[in-house]
């Protein structure tokens, strides 16, 4: 098959969205697919263009895959109408080279979700050519404005929910990653024969045989004898990460346990600020770490944090906890009992401590418990090796979507 993916998000980035990307398209093109990408430069989590790359067109190809970058406007300090302007500027400077790939005349054409705005000359293309048009939602983008109150204006709400479902229901295929998102998706309106469950995926192999590796703490400086409690990912506003600062902060004449933040992202400075005010000494920030390095750091940290706003953890799901569950990691999740995160932790007991979300005193109770609880966890290496193999999910889905 010819595959054209068209998202803002892609490899090199090493969280979230971009990274499922690049394997998913590396794998569909190991497969014997011509696949082409259309998307940006890396700028996440940074909000700021790699060195190693310029903010114009280009073209790279090997082998089957073939990548076109498109510019964009990347706030270094992104507001809701900056991050509005930031999509709607891609959305522009792909739109030509999208409708250009009609005369490549792809199979499928695979719209990845950030951004809806990318969605008409993904619909245009798909009749020119008559291709199989799949949307694939990493993150319910305009549920995420309202509910996270990033948009403060209601004026607009009733439009947007409204535009949303049109637009969804003209896609051939409707994926998500939980099956709380596809729930929601069907609550929103969309046809439920389109509705296809594609989740997240893990290299189980990778991470499945790690244990704790002093030397790798050591060469970080950090001290391996004590319990670490572990984030790692994009700090961003939908997470709120002031609460990790505050719970280090009840932690901090426990001097058994220290606090460890590795990524970057637009809140970065401001919790070392906070942390400083606090005259915290046992919460340390890094950057983020290369991938290579992600199954040492993982299998190293006695408690992780699956940190997110109320309102935020059913409009996505958060994709570092599939890494953690393969490692076997003791989890905290902030999450209400009724969302996707609640529904995993019910239906498989003992996976993960979860514990109301903007609550300091709740994670603290939580990575309390979590830093008594056995190492591995069993239970969540049982559950990813059962249900998040990358070679089983991107062969399930390329079988759908053929």
């Amino acid at each position: 098959m010819r595959i054209l993916i068209y998202g803002i998000n892609f490899s090199p980035e090493l969280t979230g969205i971009g990274k499922y990307s690049g394997e998913m398209a590396d794998w569909l093109a190991n497969q014997g697919h011509e696949v082409t990408v259309i998307t940006a430069p890396p700028y996440y989590p940074e909000w700021s263009v790699r060195k190693e790359y310029k903010n114009f067109f280009s073209i790279e190809s090997c082998k089957n895959l073939t990548i076109i970058r498109c510019p964009l406007y990347v706030p270094s300090k992104p507001s809701a109408m900056k991050r509005l302007l930031h999509l709607l500027s891609f959305s522009i400077s792909s739109f030509i080279p999208v409708l250009g790939s009609a005369f490549w005349k792809p199979d499928v054409v695979i719209q990845v979700v950030p951004t809806l705005f990318c969605s008409l000359q993904t619909l245009l293309l798909t009749k020119l050519v008559r291709a199989k048009s799949v949307i694939h939602i990493q993150d319910y983008e305009v549920d995420a404005m309202f509910e996270l109150s990033i948009a403060k204006t209601s004026l607009f709400e009733k439009n947007a929910y409204l535009i949303e479902k049109k637009i969804l229901n003209c896609f051939t295929v409707v994926s998500t990653i939980s099956k709380g998102m596809l729930d929601r998706a069907s609550r929103k309106g969309i046809d439920e024969k389109k509705l296809l469950f594609f989740p997240n995926w893990s290299e189980v192999a990778l991470f499945e045989n790690q244990s704790k590796d002093s030397k790798f703490l050591i060469d970080l400086g950090i001290n391996p004898k004590k319990k670490l409690v572990l984030y790692s990912g994009n700090m961003g506003e939908k997470q709120g990460l002031e609460s990790v600062v505050h719970a280090a902060n009840c932690f901090k004449k426990n001097h058994d346990v220290q606090f460890i933040m590795i990524g970057d992202g637009v809140v970065k400075e401001k919790l070392k600020k906070l942390s400083g005010d606090l005259n915290l000494t046992n919460i340390s920030f890094f950057p983020l770490l290369p991938y290579s390095d992600l199954p040492n750091l993982l299998a190293s940290a006695d408690c992780h944090l699956v940190i997110q706003k109320k309102g935020a953890a059913d409009a996505v799901l958060p994709s570092k906890l599939t890494n953690i569950l393969a490692v076997g990691g003791n989890s905290v999740i902030t999450a209400s009992s009724d969302t996707t995160l609640g529904l995993l932790c019910a239906e498989f007991p003992g996976i993960a401590v979860l514990v109301d979300p903007e609550s300091v005193d709740a994670l603290v109770a939580g990575i309390e418990r979590a830093l008594l609880m056995p190492m591995p966890n069993k239970i969540a290496k049982k559950y990813a090796k059962e249900f998040l193999d990358k070679d089983m999910i991107l062969s399930r889905f390329e079988k759908n979507i053929g």
